[in-house]
């Protein structure tokens, strides 16, 4: 497993939102979907609100690999499963960092979207 640099792991890991393109499985790259990102430790995850039925969500499912770009860093990453024992920090990070939403944060801690947590790792 390759690990984030101190830089890019703070500047993805504090920017308000971030671009992620999933590849198809010929290579190239669909259109960027925006979406919030979280830090919790040294890794970084994204989730969807729909959960695994999610149109970005399946589109990562086809080569497990895309492009991010967000707080300046754009960086190709490989998306992993988040084991379930990750689940109570990543909604932990999701509530400090975007809990002024109130009526928006809870859609990414409900059980649906939880199950579509992706941990993002640099290639």
């Amino acid at each position: 497993m390759t690990t984030w640099n101190d830089s890019d792991l703070t500047e993805i890991g504090t920017a308000e939102e971030l671009n992620l393109r999933s590849e198809r499985s010929d290579g190239t790259l669909r259109a960027p979907v925006t979406m919030w990102v979280v830090r919790a430790g040294d890794r970084l995850y994204v989730r969807s609100v729909k959960g695994v039925d999610g149109p970005w969500y399946q589109g990562t499912r086809s080569r497990l690999r895309g492009r991010v770009e967000a707080g300046g860093v754009r960086a190709d990453v490989a998306f992993h499963d988040a084991d379930p024992g990750e689940y109570a920090d990543v909604d932990a990070a999701y509530r400090e960092k975007y809990g002024r939403y109130t009526s928006i944060v809870d859609h990414v801690l409900t059980d649906r979207a939880r199950a579509s947590t992706l941990r993002l790792e640099p290639l």
